[in-house]
């Protein structure tokens, strides 16, 4: 594999390179840049499989190479390494994209680098970059990557209805794309859209959109009947707090 790495910091270049050429024998050629334009003549000349970018470089951003870029030209895979802030961490979980954090380490790294191996495709980079950039520069997600068996998903937030734990899956159910049986345990997403007001866990199988409840229904222990007519419990002990949000936000 010939691996680019674009970073603005030469210490960070230098070790960076240095652990690639001691644990990494799957990397046969490394390139470096110093910002992005010079990176972007350096991927078109050297054509690479794996591209190392910093987010945060004078000038420009990492997350900006896509306009620079045409899709047809992104065939790379791509790993931002980064010092960046939580929410443009939480921006990189959001839209899968494949981060490491500085400082960085050869465990790290290599795992990094198993995790890409085990990809049969580069998962539409280019629509990754885009979403993310829009994430952070916005401070607002607005749509979520979901892995599917054909690559990634990208699901606008707001077509979300419900998600359901089943087993190690979660059954995902949305007003755009019907229903999605994915291969990630419903903590997850919970985990995802925990800065989303509008996402509430009304039971531990459940993760709903409160902009979907059409009717809380107090008999038979209490349920929440949604837009799709999907009638989901609701814990004892999640009541109070369910109703206070619905009355809060509606």
């Amino acid at each position: 594999m010939k691996a680019v790495i674009i970073d603005d910091e030469s210490k960070a270049r230098r070790l960076l390179a240095t652990i690639l050429k001691d644990y990494c024998p799957q990397i046969t050629q490394i390139k470096e840049a110093k910002n992005l334009m010079d990176g972007i003549q350096l991927i078109r000349d050297a054509a690479p499989d794996i591209v190392f970018l910093d987010i945060e470089m004078p000038d420009y951003l990492g997350i900006e190479i896509g306009d620079f870029l045409e899709p047809s030209e992104m065939t790379f895979q791509l790993i931002f390494t980064t010092a960046y802030s939580e929410y443009a961490i939480k921006a990189f979980e959001v839209n899968a994209v494949d981060y490491l954090l500085k400082p960085m380490r050869p465990k790290q790294i290599k795992n990094a680098l198993s995790k890409i191996a085990q990809r049969a495709n580069n998962n539409n980079i280019a629509q990754q970059i885009s979403t993310l950039k829009e994430s952070i520069q916005d401070n607002h997600f607005k749509k979520i990557a979901i892995p599917v068996s054909t690559g990634i998903l990208f699901i606008d937030i707001d077509d979300i209805i419900c998600l359901e734990a089943n087993g190690m899956y979660t059954q995902l159910y949305t007003t755009s794309n019907g229903a999605q049986l994915i291969s990630k345990p419903l903590k997850y997403f919970v985990h995802l859209l925990e800065t989303n007001e509008y996402f509430y866990r009304s039971h531990r199988s459940f993760l709903i959109n409160i902009k979907f409840v059409r009717q809380y229904i107090k008999k038979d222990g209490h349920s929440i009947l949604l837009e799709n007519k999907i009638q989901t419990p609701i814990a004892r002990d999640r009541r109070e707090v369910f109703l206070d949000l619905i009355r809060r936000l509606s």
